[in-house]
């Protein structure tokens, strides 16, 4: 398995932390966050990385250079034109190969083992693919992700409504009470992923979609299957969430 990190962004939510440095890189525990997922990676036996890199990209390719100082091979490729997240893993398809792969955004971060149990739902049945999800999100800011009796992938709804959501519950997709699948934005696929990236329509926002893509697997009769996280899940979405790791590491 190989594995591709989307680290292209410039994260203005960040205002002015990331004027002259790429999100991926602000600092959480002393180090960057992309340290942080390669590390995790590594740790689950995947060794062969693909860094998409955009803004400032040579601020990431510098630091990581070929990654043996991580103990991986790490190649860069740049996403050239910013037009969403379902064509944000193109540049990879060449490395990729027919290799299936673990692809998650650069501004997440879990625990280490994550990436050891994503592999291991992958691994451990037959599927195209896994989509993690995590509890206790306000599901109306994000993708609530829909799941069959068997915890397999149904679609993806991106923020969701009031009306939505009563509609999705009078059609028993969500209890009253829940739960509610936040999309954690770490997935695996096979390269097939590619024949339905390569589809994508702008969507309203005018971007292609990741979710779109997911959404059209599902719909195609592809078998995703879901994978609630264990422990700690942090979306590094803004100056807040950046102050808020950083008290923690200081009382620890």
């Amino acid at each position: 398995m190989k594995a591709v990190i989307l680290a292209a962004g410039r994260g203005t939510r960040m205002r002015e932390l990331t004027r002259s440095l790429p999100k991926p890189m602000l600092r959480v525990q002393g180090r960057p966050i992309l340290e942080h997922i390669v590390e995790g990676l590594v740790g689950a036996g995947i060794t062969d990385l693909f860094i998409v890199t955009g803004f400032q990209a040579e601020v990431i390719e510098d630091h990581f250079a070929d990654g043996a100082r991580w103990g991986a091979r790490i190649v860069f490729g740049r996403q050239t034109v910013q037009n969403g997240t379902g064509r944000a893993a193109e540049p990879a398809r060449s490395f990729l190969g027919d290799s299936p792969f673990l692809l998650t955004y650069g501004d997440i971060l879990v625990q280490p083992e994550t990436y050891r149990d994503v592999r291991a739902r992958f691994e451990g049945e037959p599927c195209d693919g896994v989509v993690t999800v995590t509890r206790g999100e306000d599901v109306r800011q994000g993708g609530l992700a829909l799941f069959d009796s068997a915890f397999r992938l149904h679609r993806i709804v991106e923020k969701p409504s009031a009306e939505q959501l009563a509609a999705l519950q009078r059609e028993g997709w969500l209890g009253m009470e829940g739960p509610f699948w936040y999309n954690a934005g770490i997935y695996v696929f096979r390269p097939a992923l590619f024949e339905f990236t390569a589809r994508l329509q702008l969507s309203p926002r005018g971007e292609y979609e990741l979710t779109d893509a997911v959404n059209a697997m599902a719909a195609a009769g592809l078998r995703l299957l879901g994978l609630p996280i264990a422990g700690r899940w942090v979306d590094v979405r803004d100056p807040e969430v950046l102050q808020r790791l950083e008290a923690e590491s200081a009382a620890s």
